[in-house]
């Protein structure tokens, strides 16, 4: 008996390592704070890197691995290697980004970090997942810990009230979510993606139940994701949260959001495409136009990159549209890009901040390219890549989505596209006027940041310029890693 079970058990840990691993460690540094916190403030922060690093160790050591874990609960694939690889990439940046932010506000502490593991675990669980109540489990872990996170300065009643609305509106978002799911599982008898995908085709794609669950599912995942009209929340957490964790639900959490999309509706309900894309036309109309026209009227920097949010979402939607193979690899292709973009954006207000100093609005960036030239080029290519101005990444993931598109039939909303990218220019180059045009205010504070944030936010912003001259290796990963999958 202990022959047959012990490769079998290998088998499981082998396909399921890294988020063994992230929970083991999450737990630890939970443990190891609590006993030694005191002593050594820095314990959780490293211990947590290293959790992290060694999470994508073992993510590379799976590379080329096909398979499944625990009876079909977990699954293993190229998608779920390139997906993971890149929620700990971005958690591994908050952390890098995080000290200094972090001490000179008194929330330097290790709950702060364990929260940030579950939050990864929960993001890796939704990206490795192929059953519906494994799915709902990574998503709760992850929404759990982001409430928390956006709660963190109790004192501050901006963020509390941040977290009321998000807890509220993500707890209702939740429940359109499982109840679609449950519609899923009447219909077909099934959780595991797999089975649903095959159950649907008896069901018929024309059934009004099935109708009705993808419209509670496709809610679900839009407050999630951020689209508009379930955006609400975004304006106020991005404001109310401490820029760190403003950073982190910019980010990771949209890959993992994302994989839902794949894993539930191009997966599991490939059969009824011609629903799920008429909701994310609707999805992506709506994110565009109340994204961008209301992002210009902002005058702190957070809600526009709220704003921004919704926009982008809107972008990435048309890749969902589009329905087949390139479209869903050019929208992978986008949720990386603007994580990227996100990242950058969020890091320039870190750099900037100090204590009593939040660098949020707008006017705080005036007169930035007389003082520090170096820090307005990197804001500049922050904002050019986030305007999709050529040749920083954001035009190239802006380029894939159109012709995905258009190759899909959707000539007239890929036209309203360019126009919508077109005023979403103006607000991001508003920035750029502030920064290069506008004097440099009396009263401005002195600037004064650390090593880690600046060299950290530099390698970012080149990101972004260099992925755009040579868009073609984490394109390719990314067609490369839906068309091993779908």
């Amino acid at each position: 008996m202990k022959e047959l079970l012990m490769p079998a058990l290998l088998h499981h840990w082998t396909f399921a390592i890294p988020e063994i691993w992230v929970l083991v460690m999450a737990c630890a540094v939970l443990l190891a704070d609590l006993f030694w916190g005191q002593r050594s403030p820095h314990l959780a922060a490293l211990l947590s890197a290293v959790t992290i690093l060694g999470a994508m160790l073992l993510t590379l050591a799976q590379w080329g691995l096909n398979g499944s874990a625990f009876a079909g609960q977990l699954l293993l694939d190229p998608f779920t290697l390139v997906a993971e690889l890149s929620v700990e990439l971005l958690s591994l940046l908050v952390l890098l980004y995080s000290p200094r932010y972090l001490r000179e506000r008194s929330l330097y502490r290790g709950e702060v970090f364990v929260l940030l593991l579950f939050a990864l675990l929960g993001s890796m669980i939704m990206i490795s997942g192929a059953n519906l109540l494994i799915l709902y489990l990574g998503l709760e872990l992850l929404a759990l810990s982001q409430y928390a996170l956006v709660a963190l300065q109790r004192d501050n009643l901006r963020a509390v009230e941040a977290a009321l609305k998000y807890f509220i509106l993500g707890a209702l978002a939740s429940g359109l979510l499982l109840y679609g799911m449950s519609l899923l599982y009447g219909l077909t008898g099934s959780l595991d993606i797999a089975h649903i995908a095959g159950g649907l085709v008896n069901a018929g794609a024309d059934n009004f139940v099935l109708t009705m669950a993808l419209v509670f599912v496709v809610a679900g995942i839009a407050f999630k994701l951020g689209a508009a009209p379930f955006h609400m929340w975004i304006p106020d957490a991005y404001q109310g949260a401490p820029t760190v964790m403003t950073l982190f639900m910019a980010t990771a959490p949209k890959v993992a959001a994302f994989a839902l999309v794949l894993r539930i509706l191009a997966q599991g309900n490939a059969g009824a495409v011609e629903i799920w894309q008429q909701l994310f036309v609707a999805l992506a109309v709506a994110s565009l136009l109340i994204g961008n026209v209301v992002a210009i009227a902002q005058s702190n920097l957070k809600r526009m990159l709220a704003y921004s949010t919704v926009s982008n979402i809107g972008f990435l939607s048309l890749g969902i549209v589009a329905g087949n193979a390139n479209g869903l690899a050019s929208a992978f292709y986008y949720v990386l890009v603007y994580a990227l973009m996100a990242a950058a954006g969020f890091g320039m207000i870190l750099l900037l901040s100090r204590e009593g100093f939040e660098a949020e609005d707008i006017a705080d960036f005036a007169g930035l390219a007389q003082r520090r030239p170096w820090y307005a080029l990197l804001m500049l290519i922050v904002m050019f890549s986030m305007a999709g101005v050529p040749p920083t990444v954001g035009f190239t993931a802006k380029l894939a989505v159109f012709q995905a598109l258009v190759q899909a039939g959707y000539v007239p909303l890929a036209v309203f596209a360019i126009l919508m990218a077109v005023v979403g220019a103006f607000y991001y180059l508003r920035v750029v006027k502030v920064m290069y045009f506008d004097p440099v205010p009396q009263d401005a504070p002195e600037l004064a940041p650390d090593a880690l944030t600046r060299t950290v936010l530099g390698l970012n912003s080149v990101a972004l310029l260099l992925l755009g001259i040579l868009p073609g290796a984490l394109l390719g990963l990314c067609f490369q890693a839906l068309q091993g999958v779908l």
